[in-house]
């Protein structure tokens, strides 16, 4: 009888269980959520260590400079944050995806969006490890662990958002090579990559846009590869984000990702491991940002007592608690169905956007509950606010993410 088949985790008893996010002391609980077990908890301790030691205290100094130094990509190599869950056999650390969460989820704990590693690891790694040749993974895979080779998507072009069928670049053949031209923009890790994946048009004549992309894997130092400007952006202050032009760029047959023209297929197999990626950051941020507020009102005075004696500003924040608990349990629903190779597209859509939308309304309504010192850039909240803005444009803007979703509903049977 299925009602008696209860799990293992509801015979134990109520001390032992774990807290779910709601019922825990604060969001950012170590030990809390039933996605995870002891191991991750004590990987935890280590990434969120990693962050506050070496992240956190150069922070500043990289929003200036537009980017992060290469030792925190080396240090986060040797302290196995990179390629979590890529397979060591591919020279990754071998991990699963809730310890791949982890790195994510207290990137946001620490308010600090300057380094690109969930990119790195957790979508550019899987197009080589899933797709790329022995040689490739051999040669690319493990320098990605290390921290050594710092890698890009190319995907966005300045005509080309989330409509990927847009993309003009083109790589045209030439004996055994290819000459690949065109340009990209607004690329995440651009001005440090050492690698970049490039979203290529190979077959002009196609009978869809669709079926006439390919990926090749173009390295910093090609003849014709320039890296634009970092871009200034309003948020997002430390990460490089760069254009980058392909001029006559000669490619070798290897460079080659994967089978020729299947470049649109592979992308639409890892864009939902993206869109999950992006909720959870986005949910992970809206509990820092919530954490941060609830210290903030319990402190600060206004009419002789604690902002936090207002009852209007409980109800807000029993509001702002509960969306995102709500949230948080889709988003950890959502990361067992991927575990379990089971996420569909439109699901993992659905997560984008809620959680991403999620995230600016807590970053707005966090921001009004610190007043004045709220738009004062020194002030945690001021970041979160303006770093929030991006996630619903990325990744597939969430106008897309509702277009895609809608197909499943209004599709005929």
């Amino acid at each position: 009888n299925g009602l008696h088949n209860k799990s293992e985790e509801f015979r134990q008893p109520a001390s032992s269980r774990r807290p779910e996010t709601s019922s825990a002391k604060s969001l950012m609980d170590i030990g809390t959520r039933r996605i995870f077990n002891e191991d991750h908890d004590l990987f935890r301790q280590n990434v969120r260590r990693f962050f506050q030691e070496e992240v956190v205290p150069y922070h500043k100094e990289w929003e200036k400079a537009g980017q992060v130094s290469r030792e925190v990509w080396e240090k986060a190599g040797e302290q196995g944050l990179l390629g979590v869950m890529t397979p060591e056999e591919h020279g990754g650390i071998g991990g699963d995806l809730f310890s791949a969460a982890v790195t994510w989820e207290e990137q946001m704990y620490c308010n600090c969006t300057g380094p690109g590693f969930a990119l790195h690891s957790d979508i550019v790694m899987p197009y080589i490890v899933n797709y790329g040749s022995k040689e490739q993974i051999k040669h690319f895979i493990p320098k990605m662990t290390a921290g050594k080779c710092i890698a890009a998507i190319a995907m966005t072009e300045p005509g080309a958002g989330s409509d990927l069928q847009g993309v003009r670049t083109y790589a045209k053949k030439d004996g055994s090579d290819w000459i690949l031209n065109g340009n990209k923009v607004f690329i995440t890790n651009g001005w440090m990559a050492d690698l970049v994946v490039v979203v290529t048009v190979t077959n002009r004549e196609a009978k869809t846009a669709a079926h006439g992309i390919s990926l090749f894997l173009v390295e910093e130092g090609m003849k014709g590869f320039h890296k634009g400007r970092k871009l200034e952006k309003i948020g997002l202050k430390a990460q490089d984000t760069a254009e980058l032009f392909f001029e006559d760029v000669r490619l070798p047959a290897d460079a080659l990702l994967g089978e020729l023209n299947k470049g649109f297929y592979y992308l639409m197999n890892e864009l939902p491991q993206e869109r999950l990626l992006i909720a959870d950051m986005a949910i992970a941020s809206c509990e820092f940002m919530f954490e941060e507020t609830r210290n903030y009102v319990m402190q600060r005075k206004a009419f002789s007592k604690t902002v936090a004696h207002l009852q209007t500003v409980q109800h807000k924040l029993a509001e702002l608690k509960t969306e995102i608990c709500v949230g948080r349990a889709f988003l950890d629903s959502c990361l067992q169905l991927h575990a379990e190779k089971s996420l569909d597209p439109a699901t993992a859509s659905m997560a984008k956007y809620w959680a991403s939308d999620l995230q600016n309304r807590v970053a707005t309504q966090c921001l009004q509950l610190h007043g004045g010192w709220g738009y004062m850039w020194e002030y945690p909240i001021a970041k979160a606010f303006v770093d929030s803005r991006v996630q619903p444009i990325y990744g597939g803007t969430n106008e897309i993410m509702k277009e895609l979703i809608a197909r499943t509903i209004v599709s005929q049977k």
